[in-house]
């Protein structure tokens, strides 16, 4: 392996984390080489297409626009110069169980407002006090909470943050659920304020109330939709990535976070090695030793710390990873179907009476699936024409399960796992009767299902969740972990595993605090816009060698883990 020149970084994943890391850290200076194991980039973010139909085979909710134009602008650019985003009216409309008429959360506030008071008289004014409240904590996590490593909590000791501490202990110890209570009582609007959880990784009881901040979102902020779908946004960022100077290998599957013992002057002696690079396995099957100065991984944590590193060196091991809450599993149903859909709107979701023990089944002691379930729908082909042939209609369906690869893959045209297979039929028979859409399993023509095992084994996700760790009290801000090894200098993590969290806005701002941990930078809020361009330093030599293990336990191969994958 030939020795790196001082600033070469490499970048483990090519999802939204990955190639946002990437892109920041060229900007500031660094040679960066970004590795992803698959021939396409997105991670989660994926996309698949047949006979027409072009489904998104991950996040398909654009929330939180303020956090995507503010990274666009880091770039001398905007969400608007590189995005055609389109405001979704309504939101997203929910059925509910035994109840014939659904609701649409519209685009403003004022007509959420006044849909809340015809469904409860009084739950309009409760609504727009809920709604103060959701703002005010959405501006206070995005000033002081959101975009700090928590490397020290010196910046958290000014006035606005210390004169709220009572309020916010109550946020952060009451759960949702609770606080919901006590502003509305019919039952579907708690669903409606209750289902954030959901997003997070977690469910309404276990979620601090604190994330009541994701109601300004979508009751009040409202819910967009960037035309051409999210690989749009994949393909733009990369755009700007390469524009910097990144390398994007694809076909790269990493194996072995490489180091050394030691640490270089001034570094904290409680470190243990440094790092020296990564193998891996390029598309030929050759194994390729790669240096660098720092390695930053955005695949999923858990397997970059017990896949990729000997275990003496590792930060988070197996014995972490057991006291820790997997967010929800989930059986993804792509469905290409004839004929127009007109009783669902972009975004559905279906909620059942008794959300409490759907819940309990997903995140209980002694899991199973639930049926009915409380589950999403997105047809992209009420927004998007480029989606699905004219005339025809794209699904796609999120049935959230226990996190659990022992359930199975899935499989096109019914191939899947036989509980996977089940889960599907079972959802695609309900949506049919509670949307009143009786012939719905004849129309379709193309039918594709992804399962607990496909997370596992295409992204290295733990347990096979769908997310990540779940968002309860005790994995959230700065007790969900740290963005840099514990044992490594120069080991860094990016992407949902991590902090701040799940979601493609919190990747981005992973990304930012990524940057701002490596410049040793405590402050809380958003870098400022620009950012400036550091010319970075020439490119080390790339050398493939036969991967040979090294002695001792800082250094060596690390193991062969499967493939990593974008967070």
């Amino acid at each position: 392996m030939t020795p790196s020149n001082g600033n070469r970084t490499i970048v483990i994943g090519g999802g939204i984390a990955g190639l946002a890391s990437a892109a920041l850290l060229a900007r500031d200076g660094h040679r960066v080489t970004l590795l992803e194991t698959n021939d396409t980039l997105g991670g989660r973010a994926g996309s698949w297409t047949e006979q027409g139909f072009r489904f998104e085979t991950g996040p398909s909710w654009y929330l939180m626009p303020g956090v995507f134009d503010h990274f666009f602008r880091l770039f001398g650019t905007s969400s608007a110069e590189q995005l055609e985003l389109r405001r979704l009216d309504p939101g997203y409309r929910v059925f509910f169980e035994d109840d014939p008429d659904p609701i649409d959360i519209r685009a403003e506030r004022a007509d959420n407002i006044a849909l809340f008071d015809s469904l409860e008289p009084g739950a309009g004014a409760a609504l727009d006090r809920y709604l103060d409240s959701a703002e005010d904590t959405y501006r206070m996590a995005v000033s002081r909470f959101l975009y700090t490593s928590f490397q020290s909590f010196r910046p958290l000791l000014v006035r606005d943050v210390l004169t709220r501490l009572p309020r916010l202990a109550r946020l952060l110890l009451q759960p949702l659920d609770t606080f919901v209570a006590g502003y509305v009582r019919d039952p579907r609007l708690r669903q409606v304020l209750g289902y954030p959880a959901v997003f997070l990784g977690s469910s309404p009881d276990q979620t601090p109330s604190m994330y009541h901040l994701m109601s300004h979102l979508d009751l009040a902020d409202g819910v967009l939709y960037p035309q051409g779908g999210f690989t749009r946004l994949i393909d733009s960022i990369a755009d700007l990535a390469r524009a910097e100077g990144v390398e994007v290998i694809t076909g790269a599957r990493v194996t072995a976070i490489t180091t050394t013992p030691g640490t270089r002057p001034g570094v904290s002696k409680r470190l243990r090695a440094s790092v020296t690079g990564v193998s891996y396995v390029d598309r030929a099957g050759t194994t390729v030793r790669l240096a660098a100065d720092r390695v930053v991984s955005a695949a999923d944590l858990h397997h970059t710390e017990t896949e990729l590193l000997p275990e003496p060196l590792q930060s988070y091991p197996e014995s972490w990873w057991q006291r820790r809450v997997s967010g929800p599993g989930a059986v993804l149903v792509l469905l290409g179907v004839s004929g127009q859909l007109p009783k669902l709107q972009h975004h559905t979701l279906l909620f059942t009476r008794d959300w409490g023990e759907n819940f309990g089944r997903i995140f209980g002691k002694t899991p199973s699936v639930a049926s009915p379930a409380s589950f999403y729908v997105c047809m992209p082909s009420a927004t998007d024409p480029g989606v699905a042939p004219d005339g025809s209609s794209n699904l796609f369906l999120l049935v959230p399960i226990p996190a659990d690869p022992g359930l199975g893959h899935g499989g096109i045209d019914g191939a899947g796992s036989p509980a996977i297979e089940a889960i599907a039929d079972d959802a695609i028979g309900q949506l049919a009767d509670w949307a009143g859409i009786p012939d719905l399993a004849d129309r379709i023509v193309v039918r594709r299902t992804i399962g607990p095992g496909d997370f596992a084994d295409d992204l290295n996700s733990w347990r096979g969740g769908a997310l990540g760790p779940a968002h309860t009290l005790k994995q959230s801000a700065f007790f969900r972990g740290s963005n840099a090894s514990s044992k490594i200098d120069g080991l860094y993590y990016a992407g949902g595993t991590t902090i701040p969290g799940i979601g493609l806005p919190m990747c981005l701002i992973s990304a930012e605090i990524l940057l701002k941990r490596m410049r040793s930078d405590t402050s809380t809020g958003p870098l400022a816009e620009p950012l400036p361009r550091r010319v970075p330093v020439p490119a080390a030599v790339r050398v493939t060698v036969p991967l040979r293990p090294e002695p001792g336990a800082a250094g060596g191969t690390a193991g062969a883990g499967a493939a990593e994958a974008a967070a």
